[in-house]
């Protein structure tokens, strides 16, 4: 009786809590139990709902939507946020590396509340899930009917409250929890989707073929109450496209001749190369027509943005990152997307830059910090190793080996040359003609190995013979050090603030970036040899 009175109440009457998230009460840590969750009189806000809710919350403070995208503010933010306001399905378009999956992992993680899930449930099961008489019969003992062609809850959650009673425990569980991604491939196969009798549960338990207690879920219900995200949908064949048409056009599916609805109450986003996408015959016709929002993603549109998802994304070494590298390995990329010669269908991934700039802090590593025991500081000179990540392919060219890597050496060059000159715009002719002088007659040795200084030959040591290119080091020196303040309040990592035990290393790099603007300057101020710069 206590049972039936409890769960009356809770499904019909008003919430005894306050919300602070959509569906979520303020001191939901401490509902620990069915009978907690009944108390309350809680409601469950469904997935689409509580993307909804909590987005407009975040509209009315002013507050960070989608933490970490960047460069979406004008055009996919905006259509992105009318899709979940009205509560649609979601196909986002774009090439490899534009931050699609990304998107919806950040989506779920910020923007799903916690829900209560039954103890060691995998297809987030909450009492909510139930009808209030068959949660009655469960509280009380008794099995679920066999009548029902509805899936609530899985026969693990359903015993679990017969056994526990109002005393099963629950779990909050995050919308990064309640998220699944799956990787359209070939080898997915119908059941991976939707699930499947399990032989094994049959044999084991003893169970009939077509009880419930022989169902094995699959991703999608595994995505119940969350978010169910399947990469590159074109790829799936239509057979498999056919049995997510359901989930779309109905919200619940089935499974082979399994006699049961299942219904995964979960938000469906889907991603696609534009290539497949406009292919015809890709996508089945009713399938394209029901993901409601069709969204197209872009590449980074500004050297400062590809500059700062690099950043924000890059896994490096305790090291100082000088802004002209990150300037350069940006360019590089922008270069690699307008190269006429590389297949711009196919795309140049942001992954480039962020895989680059790990390879270049590497690269500094490798050559000079193990040996001199100091933090790694990566040059232009560093920047050469670049060829080993340079993921394009050519299209108007043969794609071999030895063709990417001219192309590749022609745009790193090209980047170098433009980051190193925009260091010395602002200078005179004047301030190069003492430089030019100290020249004459004179070798400055320059080494990818080489410190800014040690007991033997350094820059420092070679730097005492050309007093006005010291004089014009220390300058740049203030000017790049504010400059990596500024970008540090954009995005604050430690990575980019000099400290006393990386200045120098940071003048030494300065000193190679002003020796390569004076030699691509015109008329050149010096000229590069093997052994060094000389005077021209």
């Amino acid at each position: 009786m206590e049972s039936a009175q409890i769960v009356s109440q809770c499904f019909n009457s008003e919430p005894k809590y306050t919300q602070i998230k959509a569906g979520l009460p303020e001191d939901y840590s401490s509902i620990k139990t069915v009978r907690d969750l009944l108390e309350i009189n809680y409601k469950l806000v469904g997935a689409k709902e509580q993307l909804r809710q909590n987005l407009i919350c975040i509209l009315n403070n002013n507050g960070v939507k989608y933490p970490g995208i960047i460069g979406y503010d004008q055009d996919v933010i905006p259509a992105l946020d009318r899709a979940i306001l009205s509560c649609q399905d979601i196909f986002l378009i774009g090439q490899i590396g534009q931050a699609k999956t990304r998107l919806v992992e950040v989506i779920a993680k910020h923007l799903l509340s916690p829900i209560p899930v039954i103890e060691g449930s995998i297809t987030n099961d909450t009492p909510m899930d139930l009808p209030p008489d068959a949660l009655v019969s469960l509280l009380d003992g008794k099995e679920l009917s066999d009548s029902s062609p509805q899936f609530h809850i899985s026969p693990e959650s359903a015993k679990k409250i017969q056994d526990h009673k109002l005393d099963t425990k629950i779990n909050w569980i995050d919308g990064s929890q309640r998220f699944r991604y799956v990787l359209a491939t070939p080898d997915i196969s119908v059941k991976d989707l939707v699930g499947y009798i399990d032989a094994i549960k049959v044999a084991k338990k003893g169970v009939e073929m077509y009880k419930i207690d022989s169902y094995s879920p699959g991703q999608l219900l595994q995505a119940k109450h969350g978010i169910f995200c399947i990469d590159e949908l074109p790829v799936l064949d239509p057979r498999k496209q056919v049995a997510l048409l359901s989930v779309l056009q109905e919200g619940r599916y089935t499974t082979g001749s399994y006699p049961v609805i299942f219904e995964p109450k979960t938000v469906f986003f889907a991603t696609a190369n534009p290539i497949d996408y406009t292919h015809s015959g890709k996508i089945i016709e009713p399938l394209y027509d029901r993901l409601k929002s069709h969204i197209q993603t872009h590449y980074p549109k500004t050297i400062e943005d590809e500059m700062q998802i690099i950043l924000q994304e890059a896994k490096t070494a305790n090291c100082l990152i000088p802004i002209f590298v990150l300037k350069t390995l940006a360019r590089l990329v922008h270069n690699a997307r307008a190269n006429p010669d590389i297949n711009q269908a196919k795309g140049v991934s942001v992954r480039f830059g962020i895989h680059g700039l790990e390879l270049v802090v590497g690269e500094s590593e490798r050559t000079r910090a193990i040996t001199h025991k100091k933090i790694p500081v990566p040059r232009i000179s560093d920047m050469y190793c670049l060829g080993q990540i340079a993921k394009f392919e050519l299209s108007e060219i043969d794609d071999t080996i030895e063709n990417r890597r001219k192309i590749f050496e022609i745009m790193l060059g090209d980047s170098i040359k433009e980051t190193c000159l925009d260091y010395v715009r602002e200078l005179t002719e004047a301030n190069f003609d003492s430089i030019k002088q100290e020249f004459s007659g004179k070798t400055l040795q320059v080494s990818q190995a080489m410190i800014w200084q040690n007991n033997q030959i350094s820059y420092s040591s070679q730097l005492a013979q050309f007093p006005k290119l010291s004089e014009l080091v220390n300058l740049k020196l203030e000017q790049i050090t504010l400059e990596q303040a500024n970008l540090v309040n954009i995005v604050p990592i430690n990575n980019l603030i000099p400290e006393q035990n990386s200045k120098d290393e940071l003048k030494a790099a300065i000193l190679e970036l002003l020796l390569d603007a004076m030699y691509y300057m015109t008329p050149k101020i010096v000229d590069k040899k093997e052994t060094g710069y000389v005077a021209v």
